[in-house]
């Protein structure tokens, strides 16, 4: 492999001038340029990644650890990083931690070993574990994504849940429902705790009683949508509308009330939350609470590089707001 001696040998000059032309770090005459990179190209030189980011401290190469889900949500976000790491001239290097602490804390070892410049998670299911890694090394910029109450120092992106939660739930009311029930997501996930108690404010505000019957803890997952719609049927008379916390336990109600016999919405309206790009191709179409996805993968990447910038700047938390998206999928009563 070519190095700048052999350049410098080639092209007739110092091995110095070879680094300033190449690194751009110093006003070299137009025609000794030239034959710099005349040379360097005739020898097929490629800068040494690694020698560069010893020198500079840096790499620009970021990791990011999430948990894989079949839930689009993810992926999308992911496809937001990636998209924006590429606009600011950073690599990625993604792991998957499949829902396991002692997965997340091999990986994040891992990345430290790559040299990356900082850390963004997006692991939700794992959210109040402790981390001494950021113990060790409190100089790492992090980024949470996703994610709830920490026990370390970091910057955090999320949406307003609670306020998606209401705008879901007030939607039904505004069409004319009043009896609503919602499928949760595990409670003791901070999303899903915002998201149903922005139902309950939402029935609150409308002096609506809740009816415990027709409130489901589930999982996240089609088949928790599955098994919410008959742990629901099996309890009575269904509500008129239901709250569903995300757009992938709705795809298993709507399949389940299907089965069953009703139809969505005259039977039974749904509103979902997180609006993936299926929700849009389903039967019919999801009216759901949209969650500006790319924004939160552009969001995250722009916080770790200004905190890599700022390294001593006060934590910060970025909050984006959920729209409403309507489709089909509520009916007016």
């Amino acid at each position: 492999m070519a190095t700048m001696k052999d350049i410098a040998r080639l092209a007739k000059v110092s091995t110095s001038t070879v680094s300033h032309v190449i690194n751009k770090s110093r006003f070299v005459s137009d025609e000794i340029a030239e034959r710099v990179n005349n040379a360097a190209k005739e020898l097929n030189y490629a800068p040494s990644a690694l020698a560069r980011s010893l020198k500079m401290k840096r790499t620009n190469t970021i990791g990011m650890l999430v948990t894989t889900s079949t839930n689009p949500f993810f992926g999308e976000v992911v496809k937001g990083v990636e998209r924006r790491c590429y606009e600011k001239g950073y690599n990625l290097i993604l792991c998957n931690t499949e829902g396991d602490s002692e997965r997340m804390k091999s990986s994040i070892d891992t990345l430290l070993q790559k040299r990356v410049d900082g850390l963004m998670l997006m692991c939700s299911t794992l959210e109040g574990e402790h981390l001494d890694v950021f113990e060790r090394y409190p100089e790492l910029p992090v980024v949470v994504m996703d994610w709830g109450p920490m026990l370390f120092a970091s910057d955090k992106i999320q949406d307003n849940s609670h306020q998606g939660g209401y705008m879901a739930t007030k939607y039904l009311i505004d069409n004319g429902h009043t009896e609503i029930g919602c499928i949760t997501g595990p409670l003791h996930r901070n999303q899903a705790s915002l998201r149903y108690e922005g139902y309950k404010k939402a029935m609150a505000d409308a002096n609506l009683e809740l009816n415990p019957q027709w409130i489901i803890e589930s999982n996240f997952m089609c088949d928790g949508g599955f098994d919410s719609y008959h742990k629901l049927k099996s309890k009575g008379q269904l509500p008129s509308a239901l709250f569903v916390c995300n757009d992938m336990m709705a795809m298993g109600v709507i399949n389940a009330a299907y089965q069953g016999g009703l139809h969505i919405p005259s039977d039974l309206s749904i509103i979902g939350y997180d609006d993936i790009h299926l929700s849009k191709f389903m039967t019919p179409s999801l009216t759901t609470i949209h969650q500006p996805k790319h924004r939160l993968g552009k969001a995250a990447v722009d916080t770790l590089i200004n905190r890599l910038k700022t390294p001593d700047a006060y934590p910060q938390v970025v909050e984006l707001e959920p729209t409403l998206v309507v489709r089909d999928s509520v009916q007016t009563l």
